[in-house]
């Protein structure tokens, strides 16, 4: 979207950790690929990859960044090893701090730049059977949330995107494979809500509710252009009362009462209620509610 950009106001270099994948992205570019957009190698969860990527920039010179690598983990959490943790936060949480710790020195000696995360509603507020995500973007929201006060005093601005669900090929993918998984070490009762009322409301919700990546790229662009960037983006309004809920009251419990609810009194009303939600969206409530505009 930025490459196509029909002033040409800006220069994109795409990241990938393997170019041998890029001819999808090559094809959505169009005649951008080579004149406003080129590609470049990077793995976020490795030091020298992520040196070698900034360094062969000409002058390291970047005015936005925007950190958009991250991987999911589902499931109950005595089922999931601790390995599997690690990698969601080496992804996560340590690939934003490795880039922004490469970038932001040239940042605030030029005092000019803008670093934007890509986080998720979740950095929020948590989730059940989403702990370990929801446990790497609330590190995500510290850290940047942190930083956004140091910087302004270098003229460096900080954003943060936070989307509910994303209606992608990788997020159904997920769904399928952890339909399939068996979570040794989860008890029978935890399993069972799990399969039977998470996971069905969860594939609903992405289906009909789940906003698009160009509805996210157009929000990005938004912020990217106001003359004040705001620190936090909620890209879909549907969730803004979500959020809202948790900080009416300060001790957590309306919040996390009213989620205990929803999953284990309210499973099978929740999963009828955003069927009827997912039809509605194909109209007038997609278009109002959920478009960034």
């Amino acid at each position: 979207m930025l490459a196509r950009d029909e002033m040409k106001r800006y220069y994109v270099i795409g990241t990938m950790r393997d170019l041998k994948r890029k001819d999808k992205l090559v094809e959505a570019a169009g005649d951008a690929y080579g004149k406003t957009l080129s590609l470049l190698t990077l793995d976020v969860c490795s030091d020298e990859s992520v040196k070698q990527c900034v360094d062969s920039i000409k002058d390291r010179h970047i005015d936005i960044l925007i950190n958009n690598a991250g991987v999911g983990l589902v499931g109950p959490v005595e089922a999931l090893s601790l390995d599997e943790m690690k990698q969601v936060f080496k992804t996560n949480f340590y690939g934003v701090v490795r880039m922004i710790k490469e970038v932001m020195p040239d940042m605030k000696s030029r005092r000019s730049g803008h670093i934007i995360v890509i986080s998720s509603v979740l950095g929020l507020h948590g989730v059940a059977f989403n702990d370990v995500y929801s446990a790497s973007k609330f590190a995500t929201e510290g850290l940047c949330e942190g930083l956004a006060i140091q910087l302004m005093n270098f003229n460096v601005n900080v954003s943060m995107i936070e989307p509910g669900p994303v209606n992608t090929e990788f997020e159904m993918k997920l769904m399928i494979e952890v339909s399939k998984k068996e979570f040794v070490g989860a008890d029978p009762e935890t399993l069972d809500h799990f399969r039977t009322c998470y996971l069905p409301t969860q594939v609903n919700l992405f289906q009909g509710l789940g906003q698009t990546p160009e509805d996210i790229a157009r929000v990005t662009k938004k912020v990217i252009e106001s003359p004040q960037p705001p620190f936090r983006n909620l890209t879909n309004p549907l969730y803004t009362p979500i959020v809202a809920l948790k900080y009416a009251d300060e001790t957590g419990s309306l919040s996390v009462h009213t989620f205990y609810h929803m999953l284990y009194n309210l499973g099978g009303v929740m999963h009828v209620t955003v069927r009827i939600m997912k039809f509605l969206s194909f109209g007038w409530l997609r278009r109002r509610a959920i478009s960034p505009t």
